[in-house]
């Protein structure tokens, strides 16, 4: 791949066994790139102490290389409450959503969560999905995804990436962007309307795992098994 002018990442969930962070790592760093967006859920949750050690290697993968790139770490809703910390965490600016321009066009990152009304209203019918998902994760093996395969089962689920992108769309005519990226939802996926292209990047818990990359050749969605 060319020099990208952005690489966005998002749901690396450090501090749960399924992060994929040590294999990320090496993805990025064979990447060249100007800009990085770690676009929230990047921790599990705020108990740093289920960070394992790849998942140190990462933040301090992080910190070196926000010396000579620029980093951009979006909030999520599992790493809610941290932009004022991770400043000084990471050295690297932090931010409940991003806006910059590239080549005339105008791009929007955040999150996503603010779209999904389901986790707010259904918190506990939200966690035992999460449970029952988690454990699909952990018995998929290559080739074999039963995690994805629940996904695109899930009527809910599908609504719920739908009602995102439509409201993620919304949101960015309204702030007068091109393009908007989200995470949230774990499924990498990308659509168009009303002008404006979405993308959402995906995760690293699943497989394959997901990355944009933004730069002379386009927005592009990549696979990483």
């Amino acid at each position: 791949m060319s020099i990208a002018n952005t690489i966005i990442v998002s749901d690396i969930h450090l501090g749960s066994d399924l992060s994929r962070a040590g294999e990320l790592i090496g993805v990025l760093d064979s990447l060249t790139f100007e800009r990085l967006i770690l676009l929230g859920d990047i921790f599990d949750d705020l108990n740093f102490k289920r960070l394992r050690r790849l998942h140190w290697d990462f933040l301090t993968f992080i910190r070196q290389i926000s010396k000579r790139k620029e980093v951009v770490w979006v909030e999520g809703n599992h790493d809610e409450g941290l932009v004022e910390v991770i400043p000084y965490l990471l050295g690297v600016k932090a931010c409940k959503e991003y806006i910059w321009e590239y080549n005339g066009k105008g791009y929007l990152a955040i999150h996503g969560h603010q779209f999904d009304n389901f986790i707010i209203n259904n918190g506990r019918i939200t966690e035992i999905a999460c449970s029952i998902y988690r454990f699909a994760q952990r018995i998929d093996t290559k080739g074999f995804y039963i995690s994805k395969f629940l996904k695109r089962k899930s009527k809910t689920y599908l609504r719920l990436s739908e009602k995102v992108a439509d409201d993620a769309i919304r949101y960015s005519i309204s702030k007068g962007t091109d393009y908007v990226f989200c995470g949230h939802i774990h499924h990498s996926m990308s659509m168009s309307a009303d002008g404006v292209h979405y993308f959402n990047t995906g995760c690293w818990t699943d497989r394959p795992a997901n990355y944009i990359s933004i730069g002379e050749e386009g927005v592009r969605l990549h696979d990483f098994d």
